[in-house]
């Protein structure tokens, strides 16, 4: 079945219709879904989630956006909180250059406080990375982390790519793909290895072509995957093995420890 790599089920957007939600997806083959942590006080809710989803598997991080309302200190508690709350990765975790965003010197405290803490653990990371591939490349490399884990919604170029698939990422793959005009990702999905991406949403964002101002939704998995199938000129029967297989082999504790069949 596929797998969502990334998407924010956990959000309030779904708390009306998130079951079923998680059983359309079933029946369209969509089997499990990932959900990375982006605030503090949202870790309880997700750990929650949990007890009533066999279907997700959950990574707790904060994320580089919403640094404005955290405190340091939150990440002395996050490694306890992974070990006891069944985590399968770090994050969302990374830098985040825009505008809006905190001062970068404020962004790597957190973001190195949190990759010590997945070393630590030795468990992979969930990275977010908005104009900051190159200085996030140069940070994994100097603090030589050997965990890998999941360069969230890439849109970079092939050379990038190839410098975090050497530090053991995978790149994931969502709706920009769908739009005609990223040239620049759809040739990079042209030139990756099988090995090298997985499929994600980033729900409740990042729509697919066509449902601009919708909320998105693991649903569109499939879309997201018959695109990349076209670009790569593959079956849809290879797009969904091969980032399942991905998927087990970046996140090795997926399904609470049980491998997720492809």
């Amino acid at each position: 079945m596929y797998i969502d790599s990334h998407c924010h089920l956990d959000f309030s957007v779904f708390d009306s219709d998130r079951e079923q939600i998680v059983a359309s997806c079933l029946k369209r083959g969509v089997g499990h879904f990932i959900i990375p942590g982006t605030q503090f006080n949202a870790w309880n809710k997700q750990a929650l989630l949990l007890d009533d989803y066999s279907t997700l598997s959950m990574a707790y991080g904060i994320h580089p956006y919403f640094l404005e309302q955290e405190k340091l200190s939150s990440i002395e508690l996050l490694g306890d909180f992974c070990e006891l709350n069944s985590a399968i990765a770090v994050g969302e975790i990374g830098l985040d250059i825009w505008p809006t965003s905190l001062p970068l010197e404020i962004q790597l405290v957190f973001f190195r406080s949190q990759l010590d803490v997945a070393k630590a653990l030795t468990l992979p990371i969930i990275l977010h990375a908005r104009r900051s591939y190159d200085l996030l490349y140069k940070e994994l490399k100097n603090s030589r982390f050997m965990n890998g884990g999941v360069v969230h919604g890439f849109s970079g170029s092939m050379v990038q790519a190839k410098r975090f698939i050497e530090l053991g990422f995978v790149l994931g793959i969502g709706g920009n793909i769908t739009y005609t005009r990223a040239l620049k990702s759809i040739k990079v999905v042209r030139e990756l290895g099988s090995e090298d991406y997985v499929l994600e949403t980033d729900s409740p964002d990042m729509p697919i072509a066509g449902q601009q101002g919708e909320r998105n939704t693991p649903l569109n998995i499939p879309l997201i995957a018959h695109a990349i199938a076209e670009i790569r000129q593959q079956s849809l029967q290879d797009i969904e093995y091969h980032t399942s297989i991905n998927i087990n082999r970046v996140f090795p504790n997926m399904m609470r420890g049980s491998r997720v069949e492809s």
